[in-house]
């Protein structure tokens, strides 16, 4: 399948300095489907800022979201923020609004929905914030678009919300793959639905690159179907569920049978470390 490929203005000006202080790769937990990875200088961020969490998910815990928009390490020096989509539990224009104008090193992407809805708040249209706000237009089935921007190699998938085709099926829902410093590949899922159908139609993507951590919500290890895309079409050398209820047990061997011996993110400010060969 034709692949678009984008080179923004930013890959020949980049000078950012080169990830040597301790590149060893980390991937931060915010809450819910929100994380940090970092690998040494090089930084991004998945739905970082949200306000409802519908009762049932992790919050943004006021410690980090103020260090956040305050650029306080490790939150310093963030490259780019991806947002999956424009769901209240994973995205607050305002508040994505509020930590570009702090932090005016970050470039946004998203889906044209989320982003729309960043610029409508922007007063001046000479604001140089809309020259950091990317909006991807991607369809369901068509091929990857794929983004160059100095350290990161930026792939984007449109993947249907959980729940297609009853629920959410207008929902610009996207999957991106994002290779940082040509050395680690990290995959965020948003909500997409643990159907093979979806995943099928372009199964050379999946295996292009070896993606060393993925970021599943949590309902790809509750069927035979989602255990079965991460495996074999994934193929990460190591996945953790995000999205998770916080009535799930932070106690691994308090779970349910479906989550023993699967990694989750439950507790915000949790870390891993990303390990790139088996």
């Amino acid at each position: 399948m034709y692949r678009t490929v984008i080179c923004l203005l930013l890959c020949s000006l980049w000078s950012g300095a080169s990830a040597t202080d301790d590149p060893v790769p980390r991937a931060h937990y915010i809450a819910n489907m929100g994380a940090m990875i970092e690998r040494g200088q090089t930084k991004i961020v998945f739905d970082p800022l949200f306000r409802n969490s519908y009762g049932k998910y992790d919050r943004v815990p006021s410690k980090i979201e103020d260090a956040l928009l305050a650029g306080v390490e490790p939150w310093d020096g963030i490259d780019a923020v991806f947002i999956s989509h424009h769901h209240e539990d994973h995205f607050d224009p305002a508040v994505i609004l509020k930590l570009l104008n702090a932090q005016q090193a970050i470039e946004l992407f998203g889906p044209e929905q989320a982003v729309a809805a960043v610029r409508a708040l922007v007063v001046d249209p000479e604001d140089n914030v809309l020259k950091r706000v990317h909006g991807l237009s991607l369809q369901e089935y068509e091929a990857a678009m794929e983004i160059e921007m100095g350290p990161l190699f930026i792939e984007a998938v449109r993947i249907p919300h959980e729940g297609w085709p009853s629920f959410h099926e207008n929902v610009e829902n996207l999957v991106f793959r994002i290779t940082l410093d040509s050395e680690t590949t990290v995959m965020h899922f948003g909500d997409a639905g643990a159907l093979d159908e979806h995943f099928e139609i372009d199964p050379e993507h999946w295996q292009k690159r070896q993606t060393h951590f993925a970021m599943p919500p949590y309902w790809f290890f509750y069927s035979e179907e989602g255990r079965q895309i991460l495996q074999d079409r994934i193929g990460a050398l190591h996945s953790t569920g995000m999205h998770v209820p916080t009535k799930v047990p932070d106690d691994p061997a308090s779970r349910s049978e479906e989550f023993q011996g699967v990694d989750l993110f439950t507790r915000p400010g949790e870390t891993r470390t990303i390990a790139v060969t088996k």
